[in-house]
Formats: structure tokens, C-alpha cells, sequence
């Protein structure tokens, strides 16, 4: 049985603990730690398990199989370093790291000790987005034109060290670049700092593919109810997903005639059928810990990769310098990402 920690028990690592904790089968909680030690005391004694304030203590003396770590982006290299030269496992929570150096550094790092490194973004393992994705990669929509990502609600209290991009906007751009495997050519944005005055809270952005798709996004954390939708348009129709209820549609594409003054008849895209997808509704983070789980005994790739973790962070970045340059961030060929 495969041992398992959690490093930081904030809003998030408190999470992984009680999945870890409630799965039953090939994996056990055996620790958790965070800096503050009334937090890891709290989380530990919840978990039934030994709560630490110190990270290699706990690393040395539990050593653990497999960890996610959950703390503070700025620290993410740092924190898995010190797993990843035990021979360690990681899940780290996304963004992967602060910079895309600091990301390729980690991904160098695991590649080199033969450990699984998995990023959590989360949402890759939502029922409603795997769903739509196979659907897609299946035909369903024929030619796909455009995606849509609209993930707005309030300013949440845990944020400190990152803006709305690196927080919000990177699970929706990893969601975009799974289901179109294709480099970004293209990035623009116009970013607001309505809360922070050093960080972006809202970011109206555009990423093109080299294929021609585009992927639009409507993130911020200004708004005073949550909404968490996706959508794909194509040429057969458009997939919208709910992340928060689990919920996919399928609009399909109908012939709308119609006439104008009787000189002509003009076809075009019109309402057809709406279709509710059956979806096996389940807890995203449990299904994302299960994947990371497995590919650990299989010697497997997760879900989401280091290397996914790396692309998503490298849009994030190119949205928050397109808005700050106010023009768009366009690649080369040879350099898309």
C-alpha cells in the first residue's frame, strides 16, 4: 500500500487529505505538515494522522510514498524538490510554479530520479469535461471554430501571491489545449485591477491555434455569484458544459429558412435539437488523485502532466503580457507554444 502526505492544509491540502483518507484501497494517509503548526495540528488530528510543522522532519521520518503539495505558488520548486530528491511522487497543485523556468527546473528535476510528477488542474478531470472533450476528439461537432470559458465569481480569500490569470484562467486554458492539440500562435487580453493594484482580478483574453480555432476567456473574481461554464462551437453544433453541476448540453446546428420579401430564400445556422448528455457525476479532486495514484503503480503518465503544467502557465503569462503591453503576444512558428 502506497503511503501518502500532504504539504500545506490550507483551503485546498485539507482537501487531498480527506480524499486521501477516504480512499480505501492502495493508498493511506500518514501525514500532514504545514508552517503553521495549528493548521497541520487542526488537519491532522480531523485525519486520524501524526500533524508536522516541519517538511523534510516529516519527509525523513514518514517517508511518504507520494505527496501533494499545496502551498503557496512561490514556493512549488522549492517544496517538490525536496520530495523529488527523496524519490518522492508529486502532485502539485497548479499553477505548477512561478515562472517557466521554475517549472522546467521541476519537470528536469523528476524526469532525472524516474518519479511521477502530475500538475492539479483539477477541472481536467471534471465528468462534464471529459465527457465533452471525448465527444469532440469523437466528431461530434464536425469542425470546431471556437471555445468559450466563462469563470467569474467573488475574490477569494485564500488568494495571495498570484492575480486572476495564474489562478483561475489556467485551468480553462490547460481545459483549451487538451482538446486542441495544436500551438497557440496568438494571445491577447485586456486585464482590469479593480481589488489588487499589483495583480490582474479580471482578464477578457483570446488565444488562437495554429489550426485556426480560437479559445476565448471571460475570467475574473470580481463578480458576486459563481459561474463555471465551457463551451465548444463547431460546425454541427455547440457542446456547453457546467463545471459546477456536472451538467453538458449538446445544441445541434438546423437549417433556419426564411424570406425576404419573397425575392429569396436564405439558409443559414439555425436552433435545432438541445440534448442533455448523460454524465457519472463524481468529486473532480478524487478522480484527479485516483489518476495520479495510478500512474504511480503503472509507472504511467498522469492526466495532466509537468509538461501540460508548463503550457498552461506559459499562456497565463502570455495573457498578463498582453494586457500590461495592451497589443497582442504574437509566436513565431518555430516558438508557439
Amino acid at each position: 500500500m502506497l503511503k501518502a502526505a500532504v504539504i500545506g492544509v490550507g483551503s485546498i491540502g485539507r482537501n487531498h487529505a480527506r480524499v486521501y483518507s477516504e480512499i480505501n484501497n492502495d493508498i493511506e494517509l500518514v501525514a500532514v505538515v504545514d508552517t503553521h503548526a495549528e493548521t497541520a495540528k487542526q488537519v491532522g488530528n480531523m485525519r486520524h494522522v501524526p500533524a508536522y510543522s516541519d517538511i523534510e522532519a516529516m519527509l525523513d521520518r514518514e517517508k511518504p510514498d507520494v505527496v501533494s503539495v499545496a502551498v503557496p505558488t512561490e514556493t512549488h520548486l522549492e517544496i517538490a524538490r525536496l520530495a523529488i530528491e527523496r524519490g518522492i511522487h508529486v502532485l502539485v497543485e497548479k499553477p505548477i510554479a512561478s515562472t517557466a523556468e521554475e517549472a522546467h527546473e521541476m519537470i528536469d528535476l523528476a524526469e532525472r530520479a524516474g518519479v511521477v510528477l502530475a500538475v492539479g488542474h483539477v477541472e481536467r478531470h471534471n465528468p462534464a469535461i471529459t465527457e465533452l472533450s471525448k465527444r469532440v476528439q469523437d466528431g461530434a461537432l464536425g469542425k470546431i471554430f471556437q471555445m468559450n470559458a466563462h469563470r467569474v465569481g467573488p475574490f477569494p480569500a485564500r488568494i495571495r501571491d498570484v492575480g486572476v490569470v495564474l489562478d483561475l484562467a489556467t485551468h480553462d486554458l490547460d481545459v483549451m489545449c487538451s482538446i486542441v492539440h495544436e500551438p497557440v500562435v496568438r494571445v491577447t487580453a485586456e486585464t482590469i485591477f479593480g481589488i489588487n493594484t499589483d495583480r490582474e482580478d479580471m482578464v477578457n483574453g483570446m488565444i488562437r491555434f495554429a489550426n485556426g480555432v480560437v479559445g476565448v476567456l471571460d475570467i475574473n473574481w470580481m463578480t458576486p455569484t459563481k459561474i463555471r461554464e465551457f463551451s465548444v462551437v463547431g460546425a454541427l453544433g455547440m457542446f456547453r458544459a457546467n463545471y459546477l453541476t456536472q451538467e453538458l448540453y449538446f445544441y445541434e446546428n438546423d437549417d433556419a429558412p426564411g424570406t425576404w420579401d419573397q425575392l429569396s430564400v436564405l439558409t443559414g445556422v439555425g436552433e435545432g435539437n438541445i440534448t442533455g448528455v448523460k454524465i457519472n457525476r463524481t468529486e473532480p479532486l478524487r478522480a484527479e488523485i485516483l489518476d495520479f495514484i495510478n500512474a504511480v503503480k503503472n509507472n504511467g503518465e498522469p492526466r495532466v502532466t509537468g509538461r501540460d503544467g508548463l503550457r498552461a502557465l506559459q499562456l497565463a503569462q502570455a495573457l498578463v503580457d498582453a494586457g500590461k503591453k495592451e497589443a497582442p503576444i504574437v509566436f513565431e512558428v518555430e516558438k508557439a507554444l
